[in-house]
């Protein structure tokens, strides 16, 4: 089967079951749910929808058993939109995607935090421990001039007369 059509019936599968979970499923077990994604097989048999659900390890669970047993109203409501000789058999996989990048800025962040005390220093340093590997009778180099970026513009301006100007003839 062709790749687009593919795709495009994934699409459909990821906005119907995302549209059907937040606004017609009533199950209390399901909420904070994201549907991330939808992959369709190629023979379109079967769809996994892809979600990310927010809370602790055992609302997740519970919240995946809801949609468990939910999967056949998303299949049924999926069935009045697609256009096709076969309905996909939905199943639900938890994404760990959206976990995942979440814990990833955290520990940037926490990192960051830490190269910025770490760069600053401790507070109390004396003389004796500058933290330097330098010999004291040796002359710091003096700091080199700040560099001229392109988007700071030309650092001499153009020798000549300007091409703005119309020439007098």
């Amino acid at each position: 089967m062709k790749a687009h059509r593919l795709a495009r019936v994934a699409e459909m599968v990821r906005e119907v079951a995302a549209s059907t979970i937040l606004f017609e499923l009533k199950d209390p077990r399901v909420k904070n749910v994201t549907v991330t994604r939808a992959e369709v097989s190629a023979d379109l048999q079967h769809a996994k929808v892809f979600v990310s659900v927010m809370g602790s390890e055992k609302e997740q669970q519970l919240t995946m058993y809801g949609l468990g047993h939910s999967a056949g109203f998303v299949q049924a409501r999926l069935a009045k939109q697609l256009a096709t000789r076969f309905v996909p058999h939905v199943t639900f996989v938890l994404d760990p995607g959206v976990k995942k990048s979440i814990e990833i800025s955290r520990l940037l962040r926490e990192e960051k935090e830490r190269a910025g005390v770490a760069a600053a220093g401790p507070a109390d340093t004396d003389e004796s421990d500058s933290g330097d590997d330098r010999d004291g009778d040796e002359p710091a180099a003096p700091p080199s001039p700040p560099r001229a970026d392109a988007a700071d513009g030309p650092a001499d301006p153009p020798a000549g007369p300007s091409r703005a100007a119309p020439r007098p003839e």
